[in-house]
């Protein structure tokens, strides 16, 4: 059924893009966090941390592939890490700003960001079986749905 109303671009008229712009807005605020995280507490903390994963999977961190995963993490990739995050974080910062003045871009941006998630989803379900994995594939479709609902109504117009 359609409606014969116009397409209003009011952000505050869509409910569903604003819950999806706070949402993004949340996910820049973590990743600009992580990014501060990883520049303040440099690469010893961070090898800490793979080295007890690597002794939980059973792996030893001495010799092979470990070893030299072990090895690259140095200032240098630190600061690429972080760097990273905060382009990450840009653009989530930017979508979530689109999406709360209802633009057309953010809900493009939106709705292909989450879709390409999906097949990491589906494989998360299929190795780690779970409500998380299913829960957060559940976010995914439905923001892909919203964003690409916002956009055929625009198309509509």
């Amino acid at each position: 059924m359609t409606s014969n109303k116009p397409y209003n671009p009011d952000p505050h008229a869509h409910p569903g893009l604003a819950a999806i712009a706070l949402l993004e807005a949340g996910k820049a605020v973590l990743a600009f966090l992580a990014a501060a995280g990883l520049e303040i507490s440099g690469p010893a903390p961070l090898r800490n941390i793979i080295n007890a994963l690597i002794h939980r999977a059973g792996g030893d961190p001495e010799n092979g592939a470990f070893s030299s995963l072990l090895g690259m993490i140095t200032p240098d990739t630190v600061h690429l890490g972080a760097a990273v995050l905060v382009g990450y974080g840009l653009l989530r910062a930017l979508e979530a700003w689109g999406l709360w003045r209802a633009k057309a871009w953010a809900s493009w941006l939106g709705c292909i960001s989450a879709a390409l998630y999906l097949p990491l989803d589906f494989y998360a379900i299929v190795k780690h079986p779970g409500w998380a994995s299913w829960l957060l594939l559940a976010v995914n479709l439905l923001v892909v749905w919203v964003l690409a609902r916002d956009l055929g109504k625009r198309h509509k117009r």
